[in-house]
C-alpha cells in the first residue's frame, strides 16, 4: 500500500520524559516510531494522557524530545539552522481543536487568512482581499466572509476558517489536533470530507489526532493506537475492527461501535 520512497516525515525511537519536582519521571512518549507517507493520512488515536499532544508538539518543533529523532525528508530537524526552522514551519501546519484560541479577535477574516503569507513575504497588501476570497472558496465559505470576525461565526465555520488559514502556505503536511472533537457529529463528517477533498486536490499529507477510533477508521490510510506514551498497535486503515489485537484497541472499539454503529462513510 505504501511506497518506502514516499516517506516525508519519520520518527525514530522518539521519547519525551518530564521530570517532576518530587524526582518522579513521567514518560509522555516512549520510543515512538512512525513513518508518514506523502499524500496519505496517518490517524493517531488514544485517550487523554496517551501522549498524542506531546507527540504533536515535538513534530511541530514546539517541544524538544528527550531522545530519538524526527526526520523530515531524511534530515534530522534538530540539526536545522534557525533559518531552516523558520522556512520549514511553512511546510508543516496545524489545525487546532478550538480555532478560536488561535485567532486574534481584533482581526477580521481577511487579516486572519493572509497574515501567514504576509509574514513570509509571499503576498502584497493589495492582494490580501483576493487571496482571502480564494481561500474561503476552497473551504466552502462565501466570499462575503472576508469582512467578518470569528466571533460572529459558528463553530463549524470557524473550523473551516482554521483549515483555510492552515493551507494558505501550501504545506506538505497538515496536522489536525482533535480538529473535529468539539463539533457535532454531522458537522464532524462535513469537516472530514472537506479535509479529504483538499488532500486529494493538493496531495497534502495529513496526521489526524483523535480520540474517536470510529471517525479515524472512516478515512485514515493507517492508524496508530497510543496508550500511556506507547504505540501499542499500527493497523492499515479500514481494517482496525477486523485486525485489532491489543486489548486497549479492542476496548476502544467495544466502547464506541455499540453506541455509534459502524463507522460513518466519508465520500
Amino acid at each position: 500500500m505504501f511506497n518506502i520512497n514516499d516517506v516525508i516525515l519519520e520518527t525514530k525511537n522518539l521519547t519525551k520524559i518530564y521530570e517532576k519536582s518530587n524526582d518522579k519521571k513521567v514518560v509522555a512518549c516512549n520510543n515512538v516510531n512512525l513513518k508518514i507517507h506523502k499524500g496519505k493520512t496517518l490517524g493517531i488515536v488514544g485517550e487523554s494522557g496517551s501522549g498524542k499532544t506531546t507527540l504533536v508538539n515535538m513534530l511541530m518543533d514546539l517541544e524538544k524530545p528527550t531522545s530519538g529523532e524526527i526526520l523530515y525528508h531524511g534530515r534530522d530537524i534538530s540539526k536545522f539552522t534557525k533559518q531552516e526552522v523558520w522556512e520549514n514551519r511553512q511546510n508543516i501546519q496545524i489545525v487546532f481543536q478550538d480555532p478560536w484560541s488561535a485567532f486574534n479577535p481584533k482581526m477580521n477574516v481577511m487579516q486572519i487568512l493572509t497574515e501567514p503569507l504576509m509574514n513570509y513575504g509571499r503576498l502584497k497588501k493589495s492582494e490580501r482581499k483576493q487571496k482571502a476570497a480564494e481561500l474561503l472558496k476552497m473551504v466552502d465559505l462565501p466570499e462575503e466572509f472576508v469582512t467578518k470576525y470569528p466571533q460572529n461565526m459558528s463553530g463549524g465555520q470557524r473550523q473551516r476558517l482554521g483549515i483555510a488559514r492552515a493551507i494558505s502556505l501550501e504545506p506538505e503536511i497538515l496536522i489536525c489536533d482533535e480538529a473535529t472533537s468539539a463539533l457535532d457529529v454531522s458537522i464532524q463528517k462535513n469537516i472530514v470530507e472537506l479535509l479529504v477533498k483538499l488532500q486529494k486536490e493538493k496531495n497534502i499529507t495529513m496526521i489526524f489526532i483523535c480520540h474517536d477510533i470510529a471517525l479515524i477508521e472512516s478515512f485514515a490510510h493507517e492508524i496508530v493506537v497510543m496508550y500511556h506514551g506507547d504505540v501499542v498497535e499500527t493497523i492499515e486503515g479500514g481494517q482496525i475492527s477486523e485486525k485489532a489485537k491489543h486489548p486497549y484497541t479492542k476496548s476502544l472499539l467495544s466502547a464506541i461501535f455499540p453506541v455509534r454503529g459502524k463507522p460513518m462513510e466519508i465520500k
